[in-house]
């Protein structure tokens, strides 16, 4: 089996990382050579960039150049560790990818998708993920399990308006892509969601 590009998608407190170890788990226990990775981030350059997107001191950072920010961060990552994973064989298990610049940057801030889909297309082209999934859950929900955790970084800071409408932009690319997307019920239990993960796995890349 080729290796496969799988992203796990969700809005705050959706609960990607944990869910992301057991995927890789999983995958390994399975033989596969698992790379696991971020955005932003997951090369040095693109964590510095990562760095200064979720700075709550950079109040002034425009829309657009957190945009441009966000896919700068992207082309690396892309060129210096996806692309090669993949080439390698490896499995690549990604926490969030150009999914969430539509949903953040275009549901959330309200760009204009011809920009994204420009950006898009420039920086990665067809390469898209073989699996998304989408961990979903309530607003208001995440944002209780967010403030648990500490202290907010810039995004986590913006009011519920802003996460409301960047939830229905992922809702509506899982509607528009079902062949690549799961949505998953996060709102659960962290076993309950992983028994649904589970699911998706054995139906979708099992050999």
């Amino acid at each position: 089996m080729k290796a496969r590009f799988i992203t796990v998608e969700g809005g705050e407190g959706a609960g990607k990382s944990t869910q992301i170890r057991r995927i890789g788990a999983w995958l390994t226990e399975r033989g596969h050579a698992v790379v696991h990775t971020r955005e932003p981030g997951g090369t040095q350059l693109a964590e510095q960039l990562r760095s200064t997107l979720l700075d709550t001191k950079n109040t002034a950072v425009s829309e657009l150049t957190e945009l441009l920010l966000m896919f700068a961060a992207r082309a690396q990552h892309l060129d210096e560790l996806i692309r090669p994973a993949l080439s390698r064989g490896e499995w690549v298990v990604c926490d969030r990818f150009t999914d969430a610049t539509w949903a953040y940057q275009g549901g959330g801030r309200g760009l204009p998708g011809e920009q994204i889909a420009a950006l898009e297309k420039l920086v990665h082209g067809d390469l898209q993920p073989d699996l998304t999934l989408l961990l979903d859950l309530p607003v208001r929900v995440g944002l209780e399990r967010v403030a648990l955790r500490g202290e907010a970084d810039r995004f986590e800071r913006e009011p519920e308006a802003f996460f409301e409408r960047v939830r229905q932009a992922y809702l509506e690319r899982a509607k528009a892509q079902p062949d690549r997307f799961e949505v998953i019920d996060a709102s659960l239990t962290p076993d309950a969601v992983w028994s649904q993960i589970a699911d998706v796995l054995r139906q979708r890349v099992t050999p």
